[in-house]
């Protein structure tokens, strides 16, 4: 039968208009994050999901507890799903970050392996803690469909572990807000949706 996982990006927050890095900082989702976490949810109300787990942060758990009411389940806590750690750029957006930090942005956004946000986590430091936790999830649910809510970075970076894309290339990967991902865990993982928006 094979292990069948939802991986979905937390709704909109309430700046989701601007591009900003807001890491662990905990901010809400907006009115229309959650319009579309319930369009997601009913979307999803027929996909049989017998566990959903999040990150610890209000965004993306407020959007498992919206997904995890149709199927009656609670969702479960795990913190190696929250996002990225910026450091110093928490809470700034892109244009802030090239003005102040112009060398450093540059040198991550060209390669985010080699390089991480001034006083953030490392994309390899993310990507151990993402992965770890994502193998753990995948060994308590075998041959089950489960949903996995987490953020952007996060996610990206487990698209990339499954497709064997080195990290380098994550920004390559768009994650809209809200969007889903499937993932069919074979004897290798087989992507049959990515970044859908219900």
């Amino acid at each position: 039968m094979g292990t069948k996982i939802y991986l979905i990006r937390h709704g909109e927050i309430g700046d989701g208009e601007e591009r900003r890095y807001n890491g662990h900082r905990d901010v809400p989702l907006s009115d229309r994050g959650i319009d579309q976490v319930m369009r997601l949810s009913r979307f999803l109300r027929n996909a049989g999901l017998q566990a959903v787990y999040t990150s610890d942060l209000g965004r993306a758990l407020k959007s498992a507890e919206i997904i995890a009411r149709v199927h009656g389940v609670q969702p479960v806590v795990e913190k190696g799903l929250k996002e990225y750690c910026f450091g110093e750029w928490e809470g700034m957006t892109f244009s802030e970050i090239e003005k102040k930090y112009p060398d450093a942005f540059g040198a991550w956004a060209a390669n985010p392996v080699m390089f991480s946000p001034v006083g953030g986590e490392s994309t390899q430091g993310v990507r151990n803690r993402a992965i770890t936790t994502f193998e753990k999830i995948i060994g308590r649910h075998q041959d089950e469909n489960i949903a996995i809510v987490s953020h952007g970075g996060v996610i990206r970076i487990i698209l990339c572990e499954l497709l064997g894309i080195p990290l380098e290339n994550l920004f390559r990967l768009e994650q809209n807000f809200a969007a889903l991902n499937i993932i069919e865990m074979w004897d290798y993982p087989v992507i049959t949706l990515m970044n859908y928006i219900a």
